[in-house]
């Protein structure tokens, strides 16, 4: 059985974030943090952290799941 941290950690990371996304710098894509202005890079992880919708759902999903012993 999982943890709630383990659940979380699994997605806790920018790429999740609402605020991650690019910018285009010399025909590149740089990952950036909208909210903070700084790059960034996918596995890095703040506690600033606020997960997209999509991803929120798969949290409610598994927390849920192993609330009730699945």
């Amino acid at each position: 059985m999982e943890s709630f941290r383990e659940i979380v950690e699994h997605y806790h990371h920018c790429a999740t974030c609402q605020h991650f996304a690019f910018r285009e710098e010399q025909e590149k894509k740089i990952p950036i943090c909208k909210r903070l202005g700084f790059d960034t890079h996918p596995s890095y992880q703040f506690d600033c952290w606020n997960p997209k919708s999509r991803v929120r759902q798969k949290l409610h999903e598994r927390l849920l799941a192993e609330s009730v012993g699945r």
